[in-house]
């Protein structure tokens, strides 16, 4: 039996959410995914079998209940598994937030968490001129 668009949609939603990984880059496994929600919801039935048969299009139809749980699990709208476009909304948001990891960016907000904001200002103003000398354009607020 042909897979339908829509399962296929849910298991290459699902399965970029495994490949992004955790923050630092290591991915989850499907055991380690099945047991964080077992812990958390101990009414859903999950396995890391039954993920990665989910992820593979193997099977199609997970539970509301596992959707709602997968969606809080990795931090996306429950709509990224059933609405095309809420899912590539959330990609190009999760795509951005790798960039920023990969670059360096996060490693410096969380250095200015806490600041004043006449630090703030002062830190903005040294990238601004390291941004000009680099020759990036300036960045529109």
């Amino acid at each position: 039996m042909p897979e339908s668009s829509e399962s296929a949609g849910l298991a290459q939603r699902l399965d970029e959410l495994f490949r992004r990984g955790r923050p630092g880059g290591e991915r989850w496994t499907n055991d380690e995914v099945a047991a964080a929600i077992k812990r958390l919801n101990p009414d859903i039935k999950v396995s890391g079998t039954y993920l990665s048969a989910l992820r593979t299009g193997k099977r199609t139809r997970p539970s509301p209940e596992l959707q709602l749980a997968l969606a809080k699990f990795f931090g996306v709208s429950p709509a990224y598994f059933f609405d095309p476009g809420s899912a590539d909304k959330i990609s190009q948001q999760l795509a951005a937030l790798d960039e920023l990891h990969q670059s360096g960016v996060r490693s410096l907000a969380a250095r200015a968490v806490g600041l004043s904001p006449d630090n703030l200002d002062a830190l903005k103003t040294v990238v601004d001129q390291m941004r000009k000398m680099q020759g990036l354009p300036p960045v529109v607020e």
